[in-house]
Formats: C-alpha cells, structure tokens, sequence
C-alpha cells in the first residue's frame, strides 16, 4: 500500500512540475506567501502597437531635427517597431503583480543580492522595486516560487503586458495623452554615471506602489524601472494574432514600461524596449504573472538581413592577386552609405557615423557603422554594407544590430586573419554613450551569421567605449582600445586585453593613452606605440609610447597636426611591414593645422583634409606624406551627413571616423564615416601632381 501511495505521490509531482498540474488561484485577487498581491486581468482583445494620433509636443522632444529629414509622421505616431498595429487576443485570464518584484522579495530567493541594493545609488530600500537582476535571474526566480507555492509563476508576453497596461484605453499612456507628474522621475536623456557629464541630483526613490494604479489596478507600469518580458524581441507581423509570445530567437529579450532617468516618449504603452538577457543594471526590474504559458508556437525569426544574405564561402583563387604592386592604384572616392532620404528606422538617412571595416574570409569588405537622428539618443542602432567580392559597388545598407530603445555605441570589427571576424560595440543602459557595457560577437562565415551577444567588460561606465583599431600582439593577446573618461580630468584611450583568444577580458592600462580614439600599434621591439585626438603636446598631436604592454605610458609631440571634433585618425602595420596612418590637416587658416607635401616637381605646398602617411623606421619619422585625393582640378563630393567638400589637388575630405584594412592583394582600403578609398604602397610613395 506504502509503495501505491508513493508511486502515487510521484507521478503527481512529475504532473505538477511538468507545468500541467499546478493550483491555481480564483477570485479578483490574490496574496501570495511573500505578501505579493495580484489582480485578475480577464480574457479580452486590443489593438497592440503604436496609436494613430499625433502624440503631444512633449513627446516628441528627444528627437533631434527630425522635421528636416523627412520622418516627422513616423516620429510623431512613434517608433518604427510599433508597426504595423494589429489586434491580439488574450485567450485566457491570468494575475498580475499589482507591484514589480522589490528587493525584500527577490532577496528571499537570492540573499547574496543584498549586496547589489544601494549600486550606483540605486534601490536600496526593501520596498524599492529589485534592479541589477538579469532576464535568467527574472526566470530562476519565478522557478523557484512556483515550485515554492505550487502555483505556475512566469514572466509576462509582451502581448500580456501591454493588454495589462492599456486597461483599456488607446492613448499614449493609461493616464491618456499625458503622463501625470507623479510618474516623472528625472525624467530626461541621462548621462550617469559619466564624470564630466552627469549632473547631480537627488536619490531617485523607486519604492514599489505610489503612482496612481491603471484601472485594472496595476502600479507603476509607466516608469520607475523596466520590466524583463518573456518573448524573444523582433518586428511586429501584419494580422490578428492570438496569444502571441514573440519570435523564436533573438538576441534580445523585451522589457517593458521604461524606467527612470529616462525620456517620457519611452513610457508609453506601446514603446517597446530590449536587450541582451544577461544584462544587470539599475533600469531593469520585473514583475510576476500567474498563470501557465501560452501554447503558442513563436513566430520564427525574421528573414536575415541584405548583409547577410548569400554570402559565399568560397575563398576566390585570386584573391591574392591585385594591381601591380610596382604601379601605382587608386580608386576613389567611392560612396559607402547608402541610405534612401526618407529613412527613418531601423536605418537613419540623417545621421551616420563610426564605421568599422574588414576584410571577411570570401574576400568581401563589409563595413558597420552606427545610425541614428542624434548621437546621443536611443534609437541609434548599427547598420552594414557589403562590398561583395569582384563588385564595383557597395550594397545598400541593412540593419546589423540593434539593441532596442539602447544606444549601441562605438562598433569596431576585426579579422583575426584565420577565419574569424570579432565585433565589438558599446551597450547603454539606456541613452548617451556615458553608460556603457562592451560586447562581443564573432562570425567563421564571412558574415553570414554571428553569434550570440555576450557581455565581456559588464559594468556600465563611461570607459567602455571601443575604438576601431583592435589588433593582435605578437605574444597572442587581443588588445581592444577604447575611449576612457576616469575623472573630469583624466581623460583618453585605455586598453583592454584577452590573452584567451576572447573569453576573458581585462583592463591593461593604469595610465591612460594621451587623446581619445586612439590608434594604437605594436612596434619591432615589443613596446605599444598609439596617436590620439587632444591631450595635444605643443600644439602636435600627441604620441605615446609603452615598455609594459600598455600598463604605463610616455608621451611626447608628434610631427603631425591635431585632430578635433568630427574626426578620427587609424594607424595599423602593413603587410609590408611599414606603419601606415591616415588623419588630417587644416586649412591654411589654421596653421597649428596644416601640413605640407613634396609634389611632382620636387616643391613643398600646404595641403588640407585627409591624408596618408608611411614610416619605414617604427614611427620615428613619416618620410612620405600624401593627400588621399584624385589629384584632379576639382569636384564636389559627399562627407559626412552629406555635406560637401572639394576635392582637388590641394583639398581632400576634412571630416569624417576613419577605419582601415590591408586586403589580402596589398591594397589599402580605407573608409570615411561616408566615403571608400583604395590604393596601393606604391600610390602613397609616388608624390602627386605639380600644381597646374
């Protein structure tokens, strides 16, 4: 009999966990065994995604000019993953958490989380809603109170939490066409916790509960802290749905209702937010629901982008064989960035900028860049464009990648010259570049597919901003740069290594490289040579130079004129074994700024804009030093945003982030933040043109 009682026992525990036997609750209400309270939301219908009607001057606030780059509808009726609308049906009756999870409840899961409470000055107190807890530590906590109470706990749809926040109504907030006081809460574009740039203010009290409840009954489910989301985040489909519960992968995870320090347009009740689910920071809480999951099946994942799509992964049998090595080549300028005028999400005609550029494997360049109406708002994302191999012409660009409503800053790509192809960037908790996490994913198929996103430097601060010139020393370590801001007054380039190959990473320098986005080579004898944009040292621009791998650091003035605001120097070493830099010279009207080549004819002459130059001697003089021009009488060409420039034999480009690689055929191909240029070792050593 004991032996049938526990046969018995174990299968309904086996029914239990499988998620088919749990208890459920009845009534309107509900209290659980950690005083949560949970409200019934009933079955019903509503129209998912961003609302037909002009939303309120205020609202559209963070966004930069966009009036004059033809997306003004798109921005006034909201962002471009609201769309299309469509009418979803919740099926079945579910609980919510009238409250998000705060930090006595969370920490009777997770003890050890009490040393989170009081991070960066957030969420201290008990009745704060819980914050620095990730997507997986969300879930494992609904495991382990479900299995505490028997009772099926989870984290909401993303279709679940907007019917919820809604209750009903179809404006912008459930408050309506505007958001009460109550719920702002340093309500702006926040540049914490950046030295220089974050303005104080008062502790931001995130005690769970005091804003008016939605008409359901439902707390603070426009701001205080995002909402982790069960569904994998991507574009909205056309059609009624049912149930609906996200795309079957992804590299983001939704999260809902927006935060703190956060502009009020992203608190609506149709913004949609994500990112990578191993993120902690102190915008991202959770709430609970009750009830089982969805049987849903998700929709599959969209269709890759134009980057990605038929990328070959045959390596051409000439891929070798270039221009003569001994003539000289150029080509150019050839334009990059392709992007149609009305564009306005995920791709931005108005604004881009910081491109990164490799060679893959299949002899393809493949260049990203970041996109966006204003640097420093959320809606900047990553975009591409292949140059495929044997073409003459750059494809349209394609988004790359996007960490919803979070401004993914600084890319950088490197090819590791075997088969794999790294792609680093700069993920914000929210706006601005002054929060920054650094990210890594790598391809072994040209491009064709990338993994998953993770996290490898992940405390947010204002020194994880990557810099293009990533290079690989001769002890085997992967060195990334990256703009650093310690202090208001320690500013530069630091120096991250992995001497894994990538899995782990540290910080090498304990003084910082003088200059941001600096270019930083390895010399023949060991030591780390970089150029950097101010810290200039007698009106030059400064070079430093380290004996411990980065560690510290001397500086003195190189021969080259400074560089400022809108532009970005590169220096690597060519195949041929000489240092190669590109950067630029002023006008005439800046004399600290110019520079001056030998032509043809054997006479010095000023030149301005963009140029490139040789060492044969590991930096200590740059005998050849040649504009990046046709050479030819003059003609008008796009920079930067699509401003124009001359280009002659006096001018090149004056502004623009430069990346570069040496092909495996010899050629240098160089790219602007809008312009390609290829030539060859023997093109810069041939002085240009006498002036005609």
């Amino acid at each position: 009999m004991n032996r049938i009682l526990w046969a018995f026992l174990l299968i309904g525990s086996i029914f239990l966990l499988s998620g088919d036997g749990w208890n459920q609750p009845s009534g309107k209400d509900y209290t659980n065994s950690l005083g949560q309270d949970f409200v019934r939301i009933e079955a019903g219908e509503f129209l998912k995604g961003v609302n037909d009607r002009l939303l309120p001057e205020e609202l559209r606030e963070p966004f930069d000019n966009h009036e004059e780059h033809g997306g003004t509808a798109h921005r006034r009726y909201g962002d471009f993953d609201e769309w299309p609308r469509h009418k979803v049906t919740i099926s079945r009756p579910f609980y919510m958490g009238t409250c998000e999870v705060t930090n006595a409840e969370y920490e009777q899961f997770d003890p050890g989380h009490r040393d989170l409470r009081g991070k960066q000055g957030f969420s201290s107190g008990d009745d704060e809603a819980v914050v620095f807890v990730s997507w997986q530590d969300a879930m494992n906590f609904c495991k382990w109170i479900s299995e505490k109470e028997g009772i099926p706990y989870r984290l909401p749809t993303e279709a679940e939490w907007e019917y919820a926040c809604r209750a009903g109504t179809l404006t912008p907030f459930h408050t309506g066409d505007s958001l009460p006081e109550a719920f702002h809460k340093n309500s702006c574009q926040y540049w914490f916790p950046h030295p220089s740039r974050t303005e104080i203010i008062a502790e931001i009290d995130l005690t769970v509960g005091k804003t008016p409840p939605n008409p359901w009954g439902l707390f603070d489910l426009h701001g205080n802290v995002e909402e982790w989301c069960a569904d994998w985040y991507g574009p909205y489909e056309a059609g009624d749905q049912v149930d609906p519960v996200g795309r079957a992968d992804g590299d983001f995870r939704v999260t809902r209702g927006g935060s703190h320090s956060t502009e009020l347009y992203y608190l609506r009740s149709a913004n949609r937010m994500g990112t990578v689910p191993e993120e902690r920071n102190w915008q991202i809480g959770f709430r609970l629901v009750i009830g089982k999951m969805p049987p849903s099946q998700p929709i599959p994942v969209p269709v890759l982008p134009l980057n990605q799509q038929n990328v070959t992964q045959a390596v051409p049998a000439d891929i070798q064989n270039g221009p003569d090595p001994d003539q000289p080549y150029f080509r150019g300028p050839r334009q990059y960035v392709n992007i149609p005028p009305q564009s306005y999400g995920p791709l931005f005609y108005h604004h881009n900028h910081d491109p990164g550029l490799v060679e893959c494997p299949n002899g393809d360049l493949l260049a990203i860049w970041y996109t966006c109406t204003s640097e420093k708002s959320r809606e900047l994302g990553l975009v591409a464009s292949r140059l495929r191999y044997g073409q003459e012409q750059w494809e349209p660009a394609s988004p790359f990648w996007d960490a919803p409503d979070r401004n993914d800053h600084a890319p950088a790509l490197w090819f590791d010259g075997d088969k794999t192809i790294y792609h680093f960037v700069g993920l914000s908790v929210a706006s601005t570049w002054g929060n920054l996490a650094i990210i890594m994913r790598t391809s072994t198929d040209s491009g064709a597919t990338w993994s998953k996103a993770r996290i490898i430097l992940p405390e947010h601060h204002a020194s994880h901003m990557p810099i293009e010139s990533v290079f690989r020393s001769r002890e085997g370590w992967i060195f990334l740069p990256s703009d650093a801001s310690r202090t208001k007054t320690e500013t530069g380039s630091t120096l991250y290594v992995s001497r894994d190959n990538g899995t782990t990473w540290s910080e090498a320098c304990e003084q910082l490289i003088a200059g941001i986005h600096a270019g930083v080579v390895q010399l023949n004898d060991g030591r780390l040579m970089a150029l950097g944009r101010g810290n200039d040292i007698d009106n030059r621009m400064p070079k430093s130079l380290s004996t411990d791998m980065g560690k510290t650091w001397t500086y003195s003035a190189s021969p080259f004129p400074p560089i400022s605001g809108g532009q970005r120097l590169v220096l690597i070493r060519l195949q041929e074994g000489l240092l190669f830099l590109a950067s630029f010279a002023g006008s005439e009207r800046e004399p600290e700024r110019t520079i001056l080549i030998t032509d043809a004819s054997g006479k010095q002459r000023p030149v301005s804009g963009l140029f490139g130059a040789l060492s044969y001697d590991d930096g200590e003089t740059w005998p050849v030093i040649r504009l990046i021009s046709d050479d030819g009488p003059g003609r008008y060409v796009e920079q930067l945003d699509g401003r124009l420039f001359l280009m002659n034999y006096e001018k090149a480009e004056p502004k623009g982030y430069l990346s570069v690689c040496q092909t495996a055929d010899g050629i240098i191909q160089l790219i602007s933040s809008r312009q390609h240029y290829a030539f060859n070792k023997k093109w810069l050593e041939t002085p240009p043109p006498a002036v005609p």
